[in-house]
């Protein structure tokens, strides 16, 4: 007898890319709202002024109509569907984007002319934009994560890749979707429980189970042959509207990782090489991205280097500055150049050990320096220079290299690109202190290795800004 269906319809199911493209066009709109909402309370608060035309067009400056964009600007990582539809991560990113425009603002204030910025309506679009995202941002909670929004999957094969991928999604929350079950042609393991969801049926019940239970997409996570049934099955429910989707594509949306222990040996030259290629309008345009963003770091580097100098020397004698050997892209070395954080006789056996979380190795003013990422600040030198960019794999030492490429699979793939002053690795994870994290790490290079452009790059500059200013650094 056939279940009931939980659903009649799977029209409301909207995709991630859905899902961001909604959140970015309400949250323009919240955004120029919260411009006029502050330009007219600015008019009203002038005495000399009304709200008209005129006003919109003689009072504020050109720059200030940008602000919604730098709001959106700033709100780049809550496009992150794994973000989005979390309240404290929503409220956190909310809160960090205020803490970064007010910095900025205030480093503008007091550089500028006395009474020349408009504070009055700088205040009231970040006040306003704040309230009227974090509203919208949790209506879209509220309704989106319902099971009426929610795609019902089912995993085709619960093998070793399936029912990992299952175990991942169970441990989200919210879950991102609602998994219906597994397929599977090993009879041995139908009617049983995987990873705590069933084994419905094999390649030609899938149908039959589609339309049982409502289903809308397929996981496809078979790695070795596929029976002939299943692949008949799988090609009638594309035809018929069902989405299938790889294993592989499901893990990265969900993590920001690829699931290197999952992929087969050949994988880099079967997908990776291909993927890893950019094109030369994004080099041009990390390019110019690193000869700027160089230049500022520099002179932020002449700003606090007399502070940073005398610190270190007070607190440990000198050097101030270290500089080591680490391969940067293709596996081409040279001489990183960084704030001396550690003991001098921090590597006194001349073992190479990679830096871990409360490394007893860090002096005290290190520690400040790491978490506040100032240690970082005379890399810009390598930046400027072209060894290195400012987002990318973290750049590691020649020695560790040769362990790690043994331990970790695919491991010499992060040397496609350029290393960075800071990574998607870095911004997601902690330092790896064992092999498992620094295969974590591993995952989260590639993902960025594979789908790097620059919002994306914008994005994880921005995260290490706000790292830096909550001193979340390692």
């Amino acid at each position: 007898m056939a279940s009931k269906k939980p659903y009649s319809s799977i029209g409301w199911r909207i995709r991630p890319s859905e899902r961001r493209f909604l959140l970015f066009v309400v949250d323009l709109l919240v955004t120029v709202a919260s411009l006029i909402l502050a330009l007219y309370i600015w008019s009203r608060a002038d005495p000399y002024f009304s709200f008209n035309w005129e006003f919109i067009f003689s009072q504020p400056p050109a720059w200030y109509f940008l602000l919604p964009f730098l709001w959106l600007l700033l709100l780049s990582e809550l496009y992150d569907n794994r973000r989005s539809n979390r309240v404290s991560e929503v409220i956190k990113g909310i809160a960090m984007a205020v803490a970064i425009s007010a910095v900025v603002y205030l480093a503008i204030f007091f550089l500028s002319k006395p009474n020349s910025l408009p504070r009055l309506g700088v205040a009231f679009f970040f006040l306003f934009a704040a309230v009227f995202t974090l509203i919208w941002r949790l209506i879209y909670i509220r309704i989106f994560t319902a099971p009426s929004f929610m795609r019902r999957m089912l995993v085709v094969g619960a093998g070793r890749a399936g029912s990992e991928l299952v175990s991942i999604i169970k441990g989200l929350w919210p879950q991102p979707f609602y998994l219906v079950g597994y397929i599977d042609d090993d009879e041995n393991k139908q009617g049983t429980e995987i990873a705590g969801l069933e084994v419905l049926g094999g390649g030609k019940d899938l149908l039959r189970i589609i339309e049982e239970q409502n289903v809308s997409d397929l996981i496809f996570a078979i790695s070795g042959e596929m029976q002939d049934d299943t692949f008949k099955a799988l090609l009638t429910a594309e035809e018929n509207g069902i989405e299938i989707t790889t294993m592989p594509v499901v893990y990265e949306q969900l993590l920001g990782r690829v699931p290197i222990f999952l992929l087969p040996s050949d994988w880099v030259l079967r997908s990776f090489v291909d993927a890893a290629h950019s094109a030369g309008a994004y080099e041009l345009g990390k390019r110019l991205i690193d000869l700027l963003g160089s230049l500022v770091g520099l002179l932020i580097l002449g700003a606090f280097m007399p502070l940073i100098s005398l610190a270190i020397w007070l607190d440990s004698g000198g050097p101030i500055l270290y500089s080591q050997v680490r391969m940067g892209k293709n596996n081409r070395p040279y001489n990183i150049i960084k704030f001396r954080t550690m003991r001098k006789d921090a590597e006194s056996d001349g073992v190479a050990r990679p830096a871990s979380e409360n490394d007893e190795r860090v002096t005290r003013v290190g520690r400040i320096l790491r978490k506040s990422h100032l240690d970082e600040l005379p890399q810009f030198i390598n930046v400027l220079k072209g060894e290195m960019s400012l987002v990318g794999p973290r750049p590691e030492r020649p020695e560790i290299i040769e362990k790690l490429q043994n331990k970790v699979p695919f491991y010499r793939a992060r040397q496609f690109v350029k290393p960075g002053v800071t990574g998607w690795a870095q911004v997601n994870f902690h330092y790896a202190a064992t092999v498992e994290d620094t295969a974590v790490k591993l995952e989260y290079d590639l993902y960025y290795i594979k789908h790097r452009n620059l919002l994306l790059d914008i994005t994880i500059l921005i995260r290490t800004v706000g790292a830096a200013i909550g001193l979340r650094g390692q």
